[in-house]
């Protein structure tokens, strides 16, 4: 992923409004962050407990993605559905989307368990490991691995559009 700045951040959000996308908390030290790791990048709102933010690039354009989720440890261990790493308690949420559009706007949500940190393509590529949990043996590449995310990413995108 090429590096972003604040300003194409914020113009990219498509499921909330401008004006939420003016005042949400971009990190501050964008110029630090791997970003020929990331297929998309992802942060917590530090000042909100339970809401997140993705920007992932689709094609020509950045589609970023204000998310909610339910804060608070279940007790056991569970699977992310993007980059298939088992974490701990409290380390994958059920993060949910206000859909694209009108139907967002009416209050239709699209919901998929996900790294609550946001880093799976950092965990794909073996670079961060969950703190309690793993990462199941597969016989693919960390290009495979890193592709699978960008597929499933993207079918989480695909389902907030449609």
């Amino acid at each position: 992923m090429l590096p972003l700045t604040e300003r194409e951040i914020r113009a990219s959000f498509v499921n909330c409004s401008k004006g939420d996308a003016k005042r949400l908390p971009v990190p501050r030290d964008l110029e630090k962050r791997p970003w020929q790791d990331l297929d998309f990048f992802g942060w917590n709102d530090p000042t909100m407990p339970g809401r997140g933010y993705l920007v992932i690039p689709q094609g020509d354009e950045l589609v970023g993605i204000a998310l909610r989720y339910q804060t608070g440890k279940s007790g056991r261990a569970q699977m992310c559905t993007i980059c298939l790493t088992t974490h701990g308690s409290g380390g994958v949420s059920l993060l949910s989307a206000a859909k694209i559009g009108e139907a967002g706007r009416r209050g239709d949500t699209i919901g998929t368990y996900m790294c609550t940190d946001l880093a799976c393509p950092l965990y794909a590529r073996n670079k961060r490991r969950p703190s309690a949990g793993n990462r199941y043996q597969e016989n693919l590449t960390e290009q495979e691995k890193a592709d699978r995310v960008v597929a499933n990413i993207s079918a989480f995108v695909a389902m907030l559009r449609s």
